[in-house]
């Protein structure tokens, strides 16, 4: 408890990372130095991560437009271990995902914050606005919660050479830890991880089931069509 009463502010921070993660349209870029002296002036971050970020954002300002977009696409977009939404490197596709969203969701609600219309609540970009509200104790606790999430996403950013390490990095140090170099899980081939598990393939494989469960087939009536003899 004593570390966290000593967390610094760190909301304006808490803003510009949220928005460093967001696609890099034109209104991004054009908010790029605004967000360079806001991480500068408010310095909740150490010194070396505070150079990072600026290289990430003098990357992004000198970057062609359409490069730094479909850069992004391809580091976010295009694969689990860089999803920005948090419930994939923890739930993936099982139904508990969908709890852990109505929870989150309720969290947000009862601070008086709430989503725009198709946001996710576990998408980091939201998660860091809602601790950005936060006193800097309960925003540093609330990420100490993430921080395995916010570690492997580090991983699997830095192992990919891209800047946008950085930012993993930053919340990090934010919420009081330290990033590793561990690097993550070996991911799937794309279209392997986006692949429909076969329905029969003589038990139940990649957790439709458990193994130890009877899994039903259910039959339905097909009608029949318009016009054919009863």
């Amino acid at each position: 408890m004593a570390i966290l009463n000593r967390a610094p502010a760190a909301s304006r921070t808490l803003r510009v990372l949220s928005a460093l993660l967001g696609y890099p349209d034109a209104r991004l870029r054009a908010q790029l130095p605004e967000m360079h002296a806001a991480l500068r002036g408010e310095a909740a971050v150490p010194a070396p991560r505070l150079a990072g970020l600026g290289g990430l954002i003098n990357s992004l300002m000198l970057a062609d437009p359409l490069e730094a977009e479909a850069e992004y696409v391809q580091i976010f977009d295009c694969g689990r271990a860089t999803s920005l939404h948090l419930f994939e490197h923890v739930h993936g596709d099982s139904r508990d995902r969908g709890p852990a969203m109505i929870d989150l969701a309720r969290t947000y609600e009862q601070a008086g914050l709430f989503l725009e219309p198709g946001e996710l609540p576990d998408y980091l970009p939201a998660v860091l606005e809602f601790a950005s509200t936060q006193p800097p104790r309960e925003a540093r606790a609330f990420l100490g919660e993430m921080t395995h999430i916010l570690d492997a996403l580090h991983a699997a950013l830095a192992q990919r050479g891209t800047r946008y390490a950085e930012v993993a990095a930053a919340l990090l140090e934010i919420a009081g830890e330290k990033p590793t170099a561990a690097a993550p899980a070996a991911e799937p081939p794309l279209d392997e991880s986006w692949t429909e598990p076969p329905a029969f393939d003589g038990c139940s494989v990649k957790g439709q089931a458990r193994p130890d469960r009877v899994q039903p087939i259910h039959l339905v009536r097909r009608k029949p069509e318009t016009g054919a003899a009863a």
